[in-house]
């Protein structure tokens, strides 16, 4: 097995998908800016079965839950910054195939290219396999994420939690600094940190808003304080 099969395998391991076409998997991990074949369709595919599997786990798991509540929920696990973060858990980034611009400007972090890939895997995996395969994968994916979930913080968004939590254990608020804008006018990328003073925490988040990377921000501080 040489260098770049061992690579695949250990991405495939991590999935949890042995790939009999391992074609899909290259593809699913090749970014426009490559040029010609990428993974545009596939994402268009990933992000309908990612949708459908979390909506089917979402209404099995909280079987008294109004629509809209099921609708917040569901809003939460499958958004650009929470994909992003299961594509990192995963270390997606090291494997993705992008042009030399992207590789500079720092393509493989970028939280809008990470979710996309995501999404384009798991449409890979169902192409590779059948519609049980992929949903164990994604199960398997989301999992920690679906057994904290709760009924109760469904209609909270990030920054309100994390308010919450440093109020109910009479700690300052969280500071919120936005640390630069990259990318054009049409495709930008904010990025923002977020700073607690007890307990001591400084984490980063980013997105195509401000108000989007401070509540990226905020989700992690969350996730490191393990109340995610």
């Amino acid at each position: 097995m040489n260098d770049r099969q061992a690579h695949s395998a250990r991405l495939q391991r991590a999935l949890g998908h042995s790939f009999s076409d391992p074609g899909l998997l290259d593809l699913a991990l090749t970014h426009r800016s490559v040029g010609g074949r990428n993974y545009e369709r596939l994402e268009f595919l990933g992000d309908s079965i990612v949708n459908h599997i979390i909506a089917e786990a979402l209404y099995h798991q909280f079987p008294k839950a109004r629509e809209g509540e099921l609708s917040r929920i569901r809003a939460s696990l499958v958004r650009g910054d929470t994909l992003a973060k299961v594509a990192r858990e995963l270390q997606l980034g090291e494997h993705l195939h992008l042009g030399p611009g992207e590789r500079k400007s720092g393509g493989r972090r970028r939280s809008s290219i990470l979710a996309d890939a995501l999404e384009s895997v798991a449409g890979a995996i169902l192409l590779d396999s059948d519609v049980e395969t992929c949903r164990q994968c994604v199960l398997n994916w989301f999992a920690q994420r679906l057994e904290g979930l709760s009924l109760e913080n469904a209609d909270k968004d990030a920054k309100t939690r994390l308010q919450e939590y440093l109020q109910g254990r009479n700690c300052p608020l969280p500071e919120y600094e936005l640390l630069g804008v990259q990318g054009e006018d049409h495709n930008q990328q904010f990025q923002v940190a977020c700073r607690l003073v007890k307990p001591t925490l400084v984490v980063e988040g980013s997105g195509s808003s401000r108000r989007k990377a401070e509540q990226a921000a905020a989700s992690s501080a969350l996730e490191h304080l393990g109340v995610a």
